[in-house]
Order: C-alpha cells, then sequence, then structure tokens
C-alpha cells in the first residue's frame, strides 16, 4: 500500500473509532434511561423530575446541537437544521411547562395549557424541514405527485387511526370542544409528520446521506410515541417518569446526534470492483408501491367497521373516497408521463440509431464469448463486408493473426482494470478486409453488459503517410540511402548489440574526389545522376547485414559488421581489401547522358573499440577519410591515434591563429632575389613570420595550412600586401627604390574579400610607382576560373602590377595557366631546383623549362637556390635571377636595408662568362656596383649564423 493510502485508512479508522464511542455512549445514556424509567426511578418525586425536565433538557440538548450544525455549514439543508432546532425547542418547552405544573406547583397540568401550546408547535416546523432535506420535483406534476402521495399516505393513517380510536375520542362525553380539538389535533400532526416521513424516505437528496437518516429515525421513534400517548388506553394511564418517556428522550438524543455522530465517515466512497448497489431497485419498487400499499390500509379500516358490525362513519367513507380519488388521479398523471417518456425514448433510440448507421465509423458488439453479436452498416464500406455476414462470427477470425496476441492481452488487461479509473481503452490492429487484404484499423473499445463495444475507424492511409514520413526522416531523398541520423542509429546497435564485445566491427567514410569539379563542368544535374549512380554501386558493394549511408554533398559511408574473428591483424586486412575494391569500383567511369564521368574515391577505415562511443567511431572514420585526401587522394587510409593528435594541435594553432595578427605576432621579412650573372639585388620576396605568444616560430607552411581557407587567412594576406607596400616605400623614400614581390594564391585574387579595388587603392594611397609591385600567382589550385583570373590579371597589369607564375613546373595546370594568362616572370618551383645537380633527367626538364621561358621573352626565377653548384647550374640553363641560401635567407628591414646599400652578392667561380644574354629585373635607381662588396658592406653568407628575427 502506498504512503497516502496508509495515511487515508488511518483517517478512516479514526474517524469510525470516534463515532462508534459517540454511539455506545448514546445507547448507554438511553438504555439507562429506559432503564430508570421501567424501575420507576425509586421515587415518585424523581419520576417526575426524569419524565419532566428530562424530556425537557434532552430536547434542548437536540435545539442547541442543530442550531450549531446549521450555523456551521452554508449547504442548502441549513434551513431544514434550523427548522429542527426550532422544532426541538418547542418540545422542550412544552416538557418544562409539564414540569412546572407537577414537579414546582405540584399540582394537575389544566387542559388546555400553555405546554399544549409548545406540543402543537413541534409537528408543523418538523414538517417543513422533512420538505427541505426532500430531492424537489423538477415538474409541476412531481411536485403534485408528491402532494397526492403524502394524502394517499395521511388519508390511510387517518381512516385507519379513525376506525380503531379518533372515533371515540371524537365523541367523547363530558370534554369540552377546545379539549376535544386538543385531543384530535395531536393524533392528526402525528399522522401528517408520518406521512412525510413515509413519502420522504424514498426521496431524500443524496447530501449528507447518514444524517438524514438518523434524523428520520429520530423524527419517526417520536412520532411513534405520540401515537402511543394519544391511545386513550395509554393516556388514561400515563403518568411522568414511565417507560414511554425512553422514547421521546431517545428520540431527542439521536436528534441531537444525527447532524455530528457521522460526520467523519466518508460520504462518497470509492466504488468497490464490481459494485452492487441491491437497495436501489428495492427502494424504487417500495416508492412505486406507496400509492398501493397506502389504498391498502385504508380498505383495511373500513373493512375493521365492517367486521366488528359498526355502522361505517361518514369520516371512513370521505376520507376512503379522497384516497381512491387521488389514486386515480396520481395513476393518470403517472399514464401520461409514461407516454411522454415512451416517446422521448423513441425519439431518442431513432436519433441514436440515425447516428450509429450513418455514422462512418464501423460500431461492433461483441459477446463475453467474443462472438459479435452487432455490426453497425459502416462495415460495408469499411471492410468491405456486409454487416449481416459478419454478426455471429467470431472477433477474432478478423484479426490477423500476428495481431491477435496483443488484442486479447489487452482486452483481458482492459477487463480487469476498474471501470472508474480505465473506463475505455484503445487497440490498434489489421482487420481482413473483403477484397482478402488486411486494413490497419483503430478501435475504442468500452465495457457493455458483460460485452465489449468496438468503435472501429479505417486509419490504414495515417499507417502508410507515417511509415512514409519516417522513412523520409531516416533516408537520403536522393539516393533513398539511410542518412546520418540512422547511420548513427545503427552505429549504436552495432556497438550496443551482441556484437559489444566483437572487435572486427568497422565503418567506412567515403568522399568522392572531383565531385565538385562534376558539379561545376556539367552541372548539379549530372552531379545527381552521379551520386545516384554511386550509391547504387555502394549499396550492392555491401553484405544484406551491413548498412550503406549517405552523411551529405558526396560523402558516403559503411558500416562492416565483425565476423566474430580473433585475429585483428586478419581482420584489419580484410576489411582493407573490401574497402580497396569499393574505392576501384566507385572510381569506374559513370555512363551519364552518353559521356563518362569519372570521380576517384578516398576512404577512411576506423574499427570499433571496447568503450567507444557511436560518435567517437565515426569521428575517427572521417578524420581517416581526411587523411587520405591529403595524401593525394584516391586511397584507402586506416585509423591511428596519431589522426586525433595532428587534428587537435592543428585545431589549437588555428585558435591561435585568429589573434596572432591583432596581438602583433607575426612580423615581415623579406628574401633578396639575385641576378644570377652581375650579384645585383633585383628584387625581394616579401614573406611573414609568426613566432607565437609561446615563442615558438612557425614558418608559413605550418600556420598557412592550419588556416587554409579560412578567413583568417584572406586577412593574413591583406596583412602582408598592405606591409610590403608600406615598407617598400619607405625603402624608397631612403634611396632603395626595389620591386617587392608578394604571394598570392590565384583563389584569393577572385575572391570577394580581396577586390581590384583594394590593390588600386593601396598603390594610389601609398603613391607606389608602377612596377614597384609584382604579384607571385600561385598556379596550383585547379578550381580557380582561369577566365575570370585572366580579366583579373589584365586589368591588375593596367595598374603596373607585375605578374610572376609562381611555382611554375609542379601544378597540372601550369601550361594552360602559361598559355591563358598575362605572365611576365616564370619562378621555378623549388622542387626542380633541388636535384637539378645531381639528377641529369631533372637537369634536362628545367632547361626546357627555361627555354621555353627565353622563347616567350620572359625572365625567370629559381626558388630555392642553396650552393654555389646550383648557381652555376641554372646560370648555363639560361635562368636569369636566383632567391635561396645562397645568397641570402629571410632579413628583417635593417638587415635588408644593409643588403641593399652593398647592393650586390659574391657570386662562384666563372661568373665573369655569361651563356645567355637577358636583361635584368627593372630596378628603378639602382646604383652600380662592383661585383664584390668593400668590407665594410658585408652580406651574411650561408655560412654565417643568421637570426633574421633580431
Amino acid at each position: 500500500m502506498s504512503a497516502d493510502g496508509v495515511l487515508l485508512g488511518r483517517r478512516t479508522v479514526t474517524g469510525s473509532g470516534s463515532g462508534l464511542v459517540a454511539q455506545l455512549l448514546l445507547a448507554l445514556i438511553c438504555g439507562g434511561y429506559a432503564a430508570g424509567a421501567a424501575l420507576g426511578w425509586g421515587s415518585h418525586e424523581l419520576a417526575l423530575f426524569m419524565g419532566d425536565f428530562g424530556l425537557s433538557l434532552a430536547a434542548a440538548i437536540a435545539a442547541v446541537s442543530c442550531f450549531f450544525y446549521a450555523r456551521g455549514r452554508g449547504s442548502r439543508f441549513k434551513p431544514a437544521w434550523l427548522l429542527f432546532s426550532f422544532s426541538s425547542a418547542m418540545a422542550s418547552g412544552g416538557n418544562a411547562v409539564w414540569g412546572w405544573y407537577e414537579v414546582i406547583l405540584d399540582e394537575p397540568v389544566p387542559s388546555p395549557s400553555l405546554a399544549d401550546l409548545f406540543f402543537l408547535c413541534f409537528a408543523p416546523p418538523a414538517i417543513v424541514g422533512l420538505l427541505v432535506l426532500a430531492k424537489r420535483p423538477v415538474s409541476r406534476a412531481g411536485w403534485l405527485c408528491l402532494a397526492l402521495d403524502s394524502w394517499l399516505i395521511g388519508g390511510s393513517l387517518l381512516t385507519l387511526s379513525w376506525s380503531l380510536a379518533l372515533a371515540r375520542t371524537a365523541h367523547f362525553q363530558g370534554e369540552s370542544v377546545t379539549q376535544a380539538a386538543l385531543s384530535l389535533a395531536y393524533p392528526l400532526l402525528d399522522i401528517v409528520l408520518v406521512s412525510m416521513v413515509l413519502a420522504l424516505h424514498f426521496r431524500r437528496a443524496t447530501g449528507s446521506r447518514s444524517a438524514v437518516n438518523t434524523a428520520i429515525a429520530a423524527l419517526a421513534l417520536t412520532v411513534l410515541c405520540d401515537a402511543l400517548f394519544t391511545s386513550p388506553l395509554l393516556r388514561e394511564t400515563y403518568r411522568s417518569g414511565q417507560l414511554l418517556d425512553a422514547g421521546w428522550f431517545a428520540g431527542s438524543l439521536l436528534l441531537a446526534y444525527a447532524p455530528w455522530g457521522m460526520r467523519r465517515v466518508p460520504e462518497s466512497p470509492p466504488p468497490p470492483r464490481h459494485p452492487r448497489t441491491p437497495s436501489r431497485p428495492i427502494a424504487g419498487s417500495l416508492a412505486a408501491l406507496t400509492p398501493y400499499l397506502a389504498a391498502a390500509v385504508c380498505t383495511l379500516g373500513i373493512l375493521y367497521n365492517v367486521i366488528e358490525g359498526r355502522r361505517v362513519d361518514r369520516v371512513v367513507v370521505l376520507t376512503g373516497c379522497a384516497v381512491v380519488l387521488a389514486l386515480v388521479v396520481r395513476q393518470g398523471i403517472m399514464l401520461v408521463d409514461n407516454i411522454a417518456l415512451t416517446h422521448e425514448l423513441a425519439q431518442k433510440e431513432n436519433h441514436f440509431r440515425s447516428l450509429v448507421q450513418g455514422s462512418s465509423d464501423v460500431i461492433m458488439i461483441a459477446a463475453p464469448s467474443g462472438i459479435l453479436r452487432y455490426v453497425s452498416p459502416a462495415a460495408t464500406g469499411v471492410y468491405g463486408r456486409e454487416a449481416e455476414d459478419l454478426v455471429g462470427a467470431e472477433l477474432a477470425s478478423i484479426i490477423h493473426p500476428d495481431d491477435l496476441g496483443r488484442v486479447v492481452h489487452e482486452v483481458r488487461r482492459f477487463l480487469a482494470a476498474p471501470p472508474s479509473e480505465e473506463p475505455t481503452t484503445r487497440i490498434e490492429c489489421r482487420f481482413r478486409s473483403g477484397a482478402g487484404d488486411w486494413l490497419n484499423v483503430e478501435s475504442t473499445v468500452n465495457r457493455h453488459q458483460g460485452g465489449l463495444i468496438f468503435n472501429s475507424r479505417d486509419v490504414t492511409e495515417r499507417v502508410r503517410l507515417q511509415a512514409q514520413l519516417q522513412h523520409n526522416a531516416e533516408h537520403d531523398p536522393l539516393t533513398d540511402l539511410p542518412n546520418r541520423a540512422l547511420f548513427t542509429e545503427r552505429v549504436r546497435q552495432a556497438l550496443s548489440g551482441r556484437r559489444t564485445t566483437d572487435p572486427g566491427t568497422a565503418v567506412l567514410f567515403i568522399d568522392l574526389d572531383g565531385f565538385k569539379g562534376v558539379n561545376d563542368r556539367l552541372g548539379h544535374q549530372v552531379g545527381d545522376e552521379l551520386l545516384i549512380l554511386a550509391a547504387h554501386r555502394l549499396q550492392d558493394s555491401v553484405r544484406a547485414g551491413d548498412t550503406a549511408a549517405r552523411l551529405g554533398g558526396d560523402e558516403f559511408a559503411a558500416i562492416v559488421l565483425g565476423d566474430g574473428n580473433d585475429d585483428l591483424t586478419a581482420r584489419e586486412h580484410q576489411v582493407h581489401e573490401i574497402a580497396d575494391r569499393l574505392r576501384l569500383t566507385l572510381s569506374q567511369p559513370y555512363r551519364i547522358d552518353g559521356n563518362d564521368v569519372r570521380v576517384a574515391a578516398s576512404i577512411g577505415i576506423a574499427f570499433a573499440e571496447p568503450g567507444i562511443t557511436p560518435t567517437e567511431l565515426m569521428r575517427n572514420a572521417d578524420l581517416a577519410m581526411y587523411r587520405a585526401k591529403a595524401a593525394g587522394k584516391n586511397r584507402v587510409e586506416l585509423y591511428a591515434p596519431q589522426m586525433q593528435a595532428d587534428v587537435v594541435r592543428k585545431t589549437e594553432l588555428a585558435t591561435r591563429l585568429r589573434t596572432a595578427l591583432h596581438d602583433g605576432e607575426f612580423a615581415l621579412l623579406h628574401q633578396p632575389v639575385v641576378h644570377l650573372t652581375t650579384g645585383r639585388v633585383s628584387a625581394v620576396a616579401a614573406q611573414a613570420r609568426w613566432r607565437s605568444a609561446q615563442g615558438i616560430l612557425f614558418t608559413p607552411a605550418e600556420f598557412l595550412r592550419a588556416g587554409d581557407d579560412s578567413d583568417r587567412t584572406a586577412e593574413l594576406g591583406r596583412w602582408l600586401l598592405e606591409e610590403a607596400v608600406s615598407h617598400a616605400v619607405e625603402r624608397a623614400r631612403i634611396g632603395h627604390p626595389v620591386p617587392v614581390a608578394v604571394r598570392l594564391p590565384a583563389r584569393r585574387l577572385l575572391d570577394k574579400s580581396l577586390p581590384l579595388g583594394s590593390i588600386e587603392s593601396l598603390l594610389s594611397r601609398h603613391g607606389l610607382p608602377s612596377g614597384a609591385l609584382m604579384i607571385e600567382l600561385s598556379d596550383s589550385d585547379p578550381r580557380a576560373s582561369l577566365d575570370e583570373l585572366e580579366h583579373r590579371l589584365i586589368a591588375l597589369r593596367r595598374l603596373g602590377v607585375r605578374i610572376a607564375l609562381d611555382g611554375f613546373g609542379s601544378g597540372y595546370a601550369a601550361i594552360s595557366a602559361l598559355r591563358r594568362l598575362p605572365v611576365d616572370v616564370l619562378k621555378l618551383d623549388r622542387g626542380l631546383v633541388e636535384g637539378v645537380v645531381e639528377s641529369a633527367r631533372l637537369h634536362k626538364i628545367t632547361a626546357g623549362l627555361l627555354r621555353i621561358a627565353g622563347d616567350l621573352g620572359m625572365q625567370s626565377v629559381a626558388d630555392g637556390v642553396d650552393v654555389p653548384e646550383q648557381v652555376l647550374a641554372l646560370r648555363a640553363m639560361g635562368c636569369t635571377h636566383g632567391q635561396g641560401m645562397a645568397f641570402s635567407g629571410p632579413l628583417d628591414e635593417y638587415r635588408l636595408r644593409r643588403a641593399l646599400l652593398a647592393g650586390t652578392y659574391p657570386l662562384p667561380d666563372g661568373a665573369a662568362q655569361p651563356v645567355l644574354t637577358g636583361s635584368a629585373l627593372p630596378v628603378s635607381g639602382l646604383p652600380v656596383r662592383s661585383s664584390r662588396p668593400s668590407p665594410g658592406d658585408r652580406i651574411p653568407h650561408p655560412s654565417m649564423p643568421l637570426d633574421p628575427l633580431k
């Protein structure tokens, strides 16, 4: 039992215990009074005192009790208890006057006296109080029937009483008219009171039922004692203090107890599980038989006179006729009322029959055995089966076998539940239609006379729509593969199910290399067709228990469940082979609109480990896939913990890079570009270095890779260009007007964050002369449109900006860029320069590229010239300029000005014999000096220690 149930049980027991104690005390007091009255109280004086003032005290207690109870209640029964209080007060006053004569004055009570007035005022308030407690009729016919019922009871009792005793009382000799009237008034008022008690017993209101019952019992006991007192036989021998007084005494105390004794007992206890109310039909039967019982009593009164051989009294005849007339009128009223009720019931039945037959829902009534007793006509339209064919069939015969067990279990649970707690239930199952297929049906089930009522409707379309919505929420709309949400759930199931301890489960992340180029060249329609075909290939390549999914864009994924193999090395090799075959399958040409479209696939693999979460496993596969793309694409990579460490380091580096520019952690350095024939400084290449606040020096390759394709990289490019132009202007002002070269990726020139107008405004703001700025264009990005880039470079050349093609010889689009773009200088890639001395093959390639530059009339710059042998080889091949540690590393502004002041760098032996004549890079106003600097203007040599940031 719950805590609330225990508490409720304690309160109920406490209230019942208090009521029981009060009832026992009341019984003891009444029993003691009755015992005293039966024994004569021991003396005549005490008997008179207890018979008069004892009854007065009991009635006074009842009056006070009812009065205080009425003051503390605000219900509509308050007037009734006030009237009962007044009635008891009248009884108390009558007994007090009676005691005044018998006990105080010691003389007989005169007749009539003030006591008679008090006693006569006892019945009318009690009668009105009973009317207040009664259930009020709702119509005039109801009020008329109530009056007729009261007269039937009262008239019948009057007839019987008159026949037995009142006739002799009315003809008593020697009494005055007043005395005779008083003798008749008492029994007549008691008859009216008894009539009201009987008539209202079956019409009492439901509120405070226990208190009302107790009050009625108290008044009935009082009326019974009054009836005995009015009997001539008892009245002649009555003396105060006799046993008859015990009845009045008990009636007064019972009325005093009525409003308080049952106060703690719950008036509306919760109904039992199977409530049975036999009293209700019995009460209704007695109420219906009341008029006939009254007529029977009246007939008995008349028969008594006939049997005794007396002449039938006119009062008996008139009263009997009045009772019969009232009975006839009442029966007429009931007949009219029954006709109206029958007509109303027929209308309601037709109304509900129309609702049932016209409803689109199917209403079925099933017996406890499961046999269908009624099926509404809607079954024809909903189930495609005639209602008559279903009546008499078993409900189980039309339910899908897979759903039958669940339906039976739910019905049994519903029938076992209390109706007050669960009046209805809802069941969804499949019903067999007339066409033989199965319909999804939702039924609301109610109890009905031991059986069940099913209100069913066809929800097949709703179920299909829900299934379709669920499918759409879990699948990619283009390829119909599971999406990221469903794939994540499948990974979670694989990690939490029976394969939890199986380390062979692997997740593959797949990215289509070159898909963006397909979209750009052929359009998104072709790109969508390619994704659909790739999804079909992926779906056909995985096993039945595995899952392939599209995560978004051109990214796919697959989960390969483990096979229980404990050899991890063999399992890794097996999954790697599966991934490699999948890579080859996805890399095969796709036939779309008569064209062969090619893409490659980069695949990352991650294996499940004990305790790993689905998010972590998918992240590991994603990292492996990006490592495959970074390593050259079209390959398979297996996840290693170092990949996560690299990502963390790169993320931290990118985070610090965001604030490095604003914190002034970047420094601008320049590396001289030297003419290979004269040794003169023809230009300087601007470079950025980052010394972080932690003291770590990062090269451009490190921090640019960390912030690649980010807003910080664009901001760094703008800063580098601004600083390089500003320093170039300052150097020209002091007499060193050497051109400055700034390296910018091609996509940055096309980026909206670096519009053409910004470079123009930069040049005009600083007053940099024409030819003093060179843009080193990277050709390694195939995403840049050559058409847009050509227009942009032509516009820059009109501003006097010279264009250099950086990294020439390393990118696949170098020849296309050389053919399309307006280029002034070719800058050989460092990879061609490093092996030009050792490798004869590379020597021929480099010589061929330099020959192309010479034939096109372009100047050439070799990047990464670190040793004298490279200087000799490059100059022999026709290279005009060099940049590298063979001359100088990157210099800060102070060291750069010293180098410009010297003007030339020493060249290896044989420098006086030029092989190929070519003009030098334009240097405006640069003084020509001898090939060897003076001792005071020595330039740092690679053999000398150099820290350009000091």
